[in-house]
């Protein structure tokens, strides 16, 4: 998208005319359909359509002169939110403003810039979100132009539980400022309370903005989409809506143990699908979309913590204004899971531990990460036991923070419902279990029970405007939730495009998600191929399909495995038009990225360089798209 997210209202075109709109437009980059979009009003309001001249090619170097460009790259909406902010106060404050999503960027116009703001998440361990790929890429590359015209700031957003935090923030400022550009304020690196750094760093922003630009400068009306957001519902992050649980199901085998064994002793998982109630919300959503969850932190997390550091859960403690139990800032206001560097860093001074303070040392980062994948906070408590007062630890935590599922129902299917597939590692008695607080929360809720909710679109990941064309779904585990939607979505408006899903998961019988749906929806032929790896049965079993493992019964079964034997399909429904999706943990979207490249250079003549193009050539026109967390 090339403007401000906005609710959609309903289309006044006929089914066939949007279904041409929707070939036309398809593989359009932003250029064109900014170009698009200004010959529609133009004809709408009775005046020609603006020349090819100016907008193809760019805005003339005066208005780019006069302009402020915000760019933001997002994999969850945080970075989206934290950029419409911006723009909507250089709006308000009189400024020629113009908001784009990384994706609709023309790198062209990067070298006649004068005034740029990016504000850019990093998603895992130093990975660019899926929609500014190509313009990290581009600036860090051969190709980028020097710019010593141009002023600049950057406002990463990251989560400190990872090594490289903040860390496609980093290297773009840096990157700038030695093509030559002039640095307005320091980089700002925002964790999950992104308040804390996003509102100063943006009243920054603005005043530099102002003094760059001068004041009283008149917002352009030419390429520049005022940033006004449509009527829809009042619920978001910070008022979300009291959503109904109206069923809870056991998807997966009860007496199933995993992932294996932890730190502390075997740990049961479950998976359950859960359907809650929009009604009266006005909330809105579109398969792909994911649901804001608000949780609280299960009482057994906030007992061991107690215990670990010997307080009373009903002293009193002021912190940022508000004045709370102890028990009551731990069970709802504060991080619990996810452990930081700041708080390891906090922990380290209190301990007066010497190894776990050179466990943040740069030189150290590969045991750093082991740490913050295998503890939470009762574990880093426990094993670096220091003197804690309760305003010092809850000084020492990160503000809660929502949680995102992806949503796994189709509102032409569901109506006013929404459908979650919730993975949950049953906490022990000693509350350990490494899997976020929230999934544990929405498993324990009785139906009945109200769920504080918000929508969060994901614009990047939806099917096909055109019905016709086939998809490719890649969703392991519970990544297969928003294909579930995909499926409902595309069978109730009559899709005639093919659906393709590759499923995959430990075990059969245990973890075969959703096994009864998709085997009617083949019946029915609303899925049309499934292929399926199931990486812990063969080792059992000499009966089970080990033909993806090279002939080596011991070696386990994932789904690019299924990828690689299915390649020749693979390219062929791409090379036909289909759209391409992948859903689940990072490092499962990592080694699908590989198996695809794969796949595609197999089947080219060999050629990796042009595979790595072909991939890249995808996700620009939108038909490769990722939802990995």
């Amino acid at each position: 998208m090339t403007a401000v997210a906005t609710a959609v209202p309903p289309s006044p075109l006929p089914e066939d005319r949007r279904v041409l709109l929707a070939r036309l437009v398809e593989g359009l980059d932003g250029n064109s359909l900014w170009w698009l979009s200004g010959f529609a009003a133009g004809m709408a309001q009775g005046h020609p359509p603006p020349s090819l001249a100016v907008i193809p090619g760019g805005p003339p170097a005066a208005q780019a002169a006069g302009r402020l460009t915000i760019v933001y790259g997002s994999q969850t909406g945080n970075a989206r939110r934290a950029a419409e902010q911006l723009a909507g106060d250089a709006e308000a404050a009189g400024l020629a403003v113009r908001l784009l999503r990384a994706d609709a960027y023309p790198t062209r116009e990067l070298a006649g810039e004068r005034l740029l703001y990016i504000v850019i998440s990093t998603q895992g361990e130093g990975d660019p979100p899926d929609d500014a790929i190509g313009l990290v890429e581009f600036i860090a590359g051969r190709r980028a132009p020097k710019l010593p015209g141009l002023r600049y700031a950057v406002l990463g957003l990251g989560d400190s539980s990872y090594v490289d935090f903040c860390g496609i923030g980093r290297r773009l400022d840096a990157r700038l400022a030695e093509l030559g550009a002039q640095r307005l304020q320091p980089l700002g690196e925002a964790d999950l309370d992104i308040d804390s750094v996003a509102v100063p760093w943006r009243t920054r922003a603005l005043a530099d903005a102002r003094q760059v630009l001068g004041e009283g400068v008149a917002a352009a009306t030419s390429n520049v989409t005022p940033l006004r957001h449509a009527q829809g519902s009042a619920h978001g992050a910070a008022h979300p809506f009291p959503a109904e649980l109206l069923a809870r199901q056991l998807i997966s085998g009860r007496d199933f143990k995993g992932p294996g064994y932890g730190q502390y002793g075997r740990i049961d998982k479950r998976v359950h699908h859960l359907e809650l109630s929009l009604e009266g919300s006005g909330l809105h959503y579109e398969p792909g979309d994911a649901l804001g969850i608000v949780h609280r932190n299960p009482p057994q997390l906030v007992d061991a913590i107690l215990a670990a550091t010997g307080l009373d859960g009903d002293t009193g403690v002021s912190h940022d204004g508000h004045e709370r139990p102890l028990a009551q800032w731990l069970g709802g206001h504060r991080e619990l899971t996810r452990i930081s560097r700041p708080l390891l860093a906090s922990v380290a001074e209190r301990s007066g531990n010497a190894d776990l303070a050179g466990l943040l040392q740069p030189a150290r980062g590969d045991e750093l990460a082991a740490v913050f994948a295998d503890h939470q906070l009762v574990d880093v408590l426990q094993r670096w036991p220091a003197d804690w007062d309760a305003a010092a630890l809850v000084a020492a935590l990160r503000p809660a923070a929502h949680r995102l599922y992806s949503i796994a129902s189709s509102r032409k299917r569901v109506g006013e419902e929404v459908h979650l597939t919730v993975d949950e590692l049953a906490y022990d008695a000693h509350g350990r279990g490494h899997v976020g607080a929230a999934s544990a929360f929405l498993a324990a809720l009785e139906e009945g029970a109200q769920v504080p909710v918000f929508v969060e679109p994901n614009e990047r990941f939806r099917v096909p405007a055109d019905a016709s064309r086939d998809i490719i779904m890649i969703g392991p585990g519970t990544g297969v939730a928003p294909f579930r939607g995909f499926v409902q979505e595309r069978a109730e408006t009559g899709a005639s495009g093919r659906n393709w899903l590759f499923f995959g998961a430990r075990h059969f019988n245990s973890d075969f998600l959703y096994q009864v749906e998709w085997q009617e929806a083949l019946q029915s032929r609303q899925l049309h191929r499934l292929d399926l790896a199931f990486s812990r049965d063969h080792l059992k079993s000499p009966h089970m399909d080990v033909r993806a493992a090279a002939g080596d019964p011991h070696q386990r079964i994932y789904v690019q495995h299924r990828l690689r034997e299915r390649g020749r399909d693979l390219y062929d429904w791409l090379q036909g038009g289909a759209h391409l999706y992948v859903c689940g943990a990072i490092a499962m979207g990592r080694d699908v990225h590989a198996a695809l490249l794969e796949v595609i250079a197999a089947h080219n003549g060999g050629d990796a360089d042009a595979a790595a193009d072909y991939l890249s050539a995808l996700q620009r026109e939108g038909r490769y798209a990722r939802d990995v967390y």
